[in-house]
């Protein structure tokens, strides 16, 4: 069981970090997370990864919960010590193996030791880790940009006089879209809101 984190999302407001999970070489997706980060000011991902490694294991031992035998950090020296303490604090170094990717994905970073390993293009440790990596930044990747399209057609309807947020709420869940709900007929959004607020729309 091995889990990959990812903070490519960390920049800009209300930044974001995802853990993805690998049993037996295969996606466990219903274990995947996103971490809101909470505690840090500004985008700095090495104090972004301690918060979310500390949270994500914290509870898992408090729910009396498996913990993986392998925690891949996405990033390189600076984010594995950043891990590396998190699991410290909770007592956890040494019980857990955590490694560093670095950008160039065949360096494999080790706790204390500056000098990378190289792991051969060709290997199956090498597919497993690239396929683990990537699939923590699609899964971050498609969670910020839902969110994105979510705000700007939260923002778009925030503009009409009249929808409150639960309007905006029951209009977003029917019609998925902003432009889908254009597409609308008066009668399929009175369906939801009822025909006064229908028209305001």
């Amino acid at each position: 069981h091995i889990e990959c984190f990812d903070n490519s999302n960390i920049q800009g407001t209300n930044p974001v970090a995802s853990c993805v999970v690998f049993k037996d070489a295969k996606p466990s997706k219903k274990d995947y997370r996103h971490f809101n980060i909470r505690t840090v000011e500004g985008p700095d991902d090495f104090a972004s990864m301690k918060e979310v490694l500390t949270r994500r294991y914290t509870r898992l031992v408090n729910e009396g919960q498996p913990l993986p035998q392998l925690i891949v950090v996405d990033g390189g020296k600076g984010q594995l010590s950043a891990a590396v303490e998190a699991l410290d604090e909770m007592g956890l170094r040494g019980t857990i193996a955590v490694v560093g990717i670095a950008k160039r994905l065949e360096e494999i970073y080790f706790p204390g030791d500056s000098i990378p390993l190289y792991i051969d293009k060709n290997s199956e440790s090498l597919r497993v880790v690239q396929q683990l990596r990537d699939e923590a930044h699609r899964f971050g990747i498609t969670h910020h940009r839902n969110r994105r399209s979510k705000g700007q057609a939260v923002s778009e309807l925030d503009g009409i006089s009249g929808v409150g947020e639960k309007t905006r709420t029951a209009l977003l869940t029917r019609f998925r879209s902003v432009k889908r709900l254009r597409e609308a007929d008066l009668d399929a959004i009175a369906e939801v809101v009822g025909p006064a607020r229908a028209s305001i729309v």
